[in-house]
Formats: structure tokens, sequence, C-alpha cells
């Protein structure tokens, strides 16, 4: 098939004395030449996922590696069948990712060494090695690394605290850290080494390249990788597909993501189509009365219908 879309994923830390009028001049190129995407430019530098056509992501690398500031950036990019965003956001964020130490960590002094896919694969299988994910929960359910440690934290933020009161668990261990394109890694690596952790080492181009690298071919990854725009999820393992995603509800094999329906909730859940329309898009009993609810509104459902599967949905739950 003939493809004629791009996503471009990337970032770059650099010092950028003027990030707001940065951010304002991107904006205004990047709605010139029709891409659309999130980019966060911050004083730290840039972290952006654009989609466009093939003539469009062309002319904003060409862009870009002419710059002063992002050139040598380096762009990871997939093949799409239509733009993979509805709208062109570039923000302005006082950090690429919302670590909030308390004593920053410049990726271009400190930082984990990086491990090419082959090197990383190798890494993994060493006895004394600990992996970690340095993603969301929502991402490490849909897929990870086969034996990957996840932290038990809703926020990236919390990872400190949680590696702090887990110390024992990591002492005397060589770390191996990964997340989606490598940009959290960068500075949580970095964190772990100003812990006073010596053998710390991280995903080079993050899990988007090991699952595009000819020889490890995705090897040893569970699940699909969460992406965050229009796509959801993608594949990495060439080798073999094996789902680890849970259905929400039923806990059958499940790699469907939706929101919650209740807008103050917007909980991701995996969940079947099935299961989606049996309970209100809605991870819970509050969710799915909430006068908000997105689902009833959008399938127009009556007071009646949506009665008679609240009942279907108690009724299954008490003879369980």
């Amino acid at each position: 098939m003939n493809q004629e879309y791009r996503v471009l994923l990337y970032y770059k830390y650099v010092a950028i004395e003027n990030p707001e009028e940065v951010t304002t001049e991107h904006l205004q190129f990047c709605n010139e030449l029709g891409l659309k995407g999130r980019i966060i430019i911050a004083a730290e530098g840039i972290n952006g996922t654009v989609s466009g056509t093939v003539e469009q992501t062309e002319a904003y690398m060409n862009y870009m590696n002419e710059h002063p500031l992002f050139s040598n950036t380096v762009f990871k990019i997939d093949e799409a069948a239509e733009h993979a965003f509805k709208k062109m956001k570039v923000r302005f964020r006082p950090e690429l990712v919302t670590l909030r130490l308390e004593d920053d960590v410049d990726p271009n002094v400190q930082t984990g060494k990086h491990l090419k896919p082959q090197e990383f694969f190798e890494a993994m299988q060493k006895e004394d090695t600990v992996v970690i994910d340095a993603r969301n929960d929502y991402e490490f359910d849909l897929g990870h690394f086969r034996g990957a440690v996840w932290p038990d934290i809703l926020n990236f933020r919390d990872l400190p605290q949680w590696i702090r009161e887990n110390k024992t668990a990591f002492e005397g261990k060589k770390i191996l850290t990964y997340c989606t394109g490598g940009i959290r890694c960068e500075k949580f690596s970095g964190w772990l080494l100003k812990e006073g952790y010596e053998d710390v080492s991280q995903l080079d181009g993050g899990i988007v390249s090991y699952g595009k690298d000819p020889e490890v071919q995705g090897e040893l990854w569970d699940g699909q990788l969460y992406v965050f725009d229009e796509r959801i999820s993608v594949p990495v393992n060439r080798k073999e597909n094996v789902i680890v995603g849970k259905d929400y509800f039923s806990g059958e094999p499940c790699e469907r993501y939706v929101n919650c329906a209740n807008p103050e909730c917007n909980k991701k859940i995996l969940c079947s189509e099935e299961n989606e329309h049996k309970h209100l898009r809605s991870c819970s009993h509050e969710c799915r009365v909430h006068p908000r609810n997105r689902y009833i509104a959008q399938h127009g459902l009556s007071n009646e219908e949506v009665n008679e599967r609240l009942l279907a949905i108690s009724e299954e739950t008490t003879t369980v």
C-alpha cells in the first residue's frame, strides 16, 4: 500500500533563551506547512510528534536541521495512511517531561549510557539486571518488555520517590530504563546516577526504535506500544504477538483502549466493543450515572434505556 502520510517523533535537550518566543514562531511555521500534532517547548529543549504528508514532513525536518537550536535532531519516522492528529498544538511548558526535581538534571551533562537495540536486548538477559519501565500505568498495561518492573505510581513525577522507597530492590544491580521515544529516560537515568546508582543504561531511541531495528525486530516485547496520537497503539514485536492487555470488565485478552465516558474521570480502560456498549463506556457505576456521561449523550439513550442497562449490570454482578 502506498502511504502518503508520515508521523514524526523527536526530542532534543538544548538551552533555549527565549522559549515563549520560539513557541510562537514554531506554531506559525507548523500551521503554514499544514502539519498537525503536539509539540512542547521549554527552556531546556523541544519534544514533539507531528503528522503530515511526505512533502510536509520533509520540509519540517529540513527546517529543524537548519535551525540554530534544533539541528541534528533525531527523527523517528512512521508511515501512515492519514493524519495522526486533529489539530496543531505548540505549547510552552516549564519542563519537557514533568519530573519536578528539587535539583534538576541536564541530560547534556549527566545521563545514563545509551544502548542500541541489540545491546539493550542482550543486556536485559544478563544476571543482576533490573529493567525499569519509566511510563504510565495505561502504557505498561498495553505492552512492556518481558520481566520489566513497573513502578506503582500515577504520575512520572512520582518515580523518584518510588525508587527511594524501594531502594533495596535496586542496590548493586545493573539498571536498564526505557520509555516510548527516549526523552523520559534521559532525565530519569541521569537522576539515578545522581542518587548513587553506578551502572545505569537506557534504550537509545526508546521502544519505537527498538521495534524498527532490523536485528532484534522487537523481540522480548509483549503487547502493543501506546502512542499519544489517533492511532492509540502500534506493534513492536515482529517475531511474535503476545497480548498482555486485559479487558477492564472481563479480564479477557484485549488491546482496545477507550476513555471513560465521565468527563471528570476520563480514565483510559481496555475493553472490547461489546463491553463498551454494555457498560456505557464507563469504568464504574458512579461514572455510568454521571449527568454528563458522554456515551449516553452520543448514543441518545433515554432514561429507560439507561436504566435497563444498569439493571442488567446489577443483576449480572449479583449472580457472579
